[in-house]
């Protein structure tokens, strides 16, 4: 199965490294070049550093191939964004973190 995770905080490093011992096929797209790095030395793993929210970069991970999508940045809005793009764009399954709890309900009424 592939899956893309985007967002490398404590969140998305773990996800990453429970799919890798797993046997999965995953890659994850980080913004913050130092995080990239980081995982990197800790994580052998496909690694992006880019904009999850920006199509390029989701074909550069091979968004066509995907399974899943996991959304799990820190902002509500980016994971919004990247689970409609999944979605709409590429008719794929994803899943989202939920920073705010008020934005539960919207994010259940869209699908995500």
């Amino acid at each position: 199965m592939k899956s893309i995770i985007i967002g490398g905080g404590k969140l998305g490093k773990n996800l990453l490294k429970t799919l890798k011992e797993r046997g999965y096929d995953v890659t994850l797209i980080e913004k913050d070049e130092n995080k990239c790095q980081k995982i990197a030395e800790d994580i052998d793993a496909d690694i992006i550093c880019g904009d999850g929210t920006e199509i390029d970069v989701l074909n550069d991970a091979g968004i066509n191939e995907a399974d899943i999508v996991a959304a799990v940045t820190g902002k509500d809005e980016n994971n919004l964004v990247i689970c409609e793009i999944a979605k709409t764009v590429y008719s794929i399954k994803s899943i989202a973190r939920v920073n705010n709890p008020k934005n539960t309900e919207m994010f259940k009424m869209l699908g995500v």
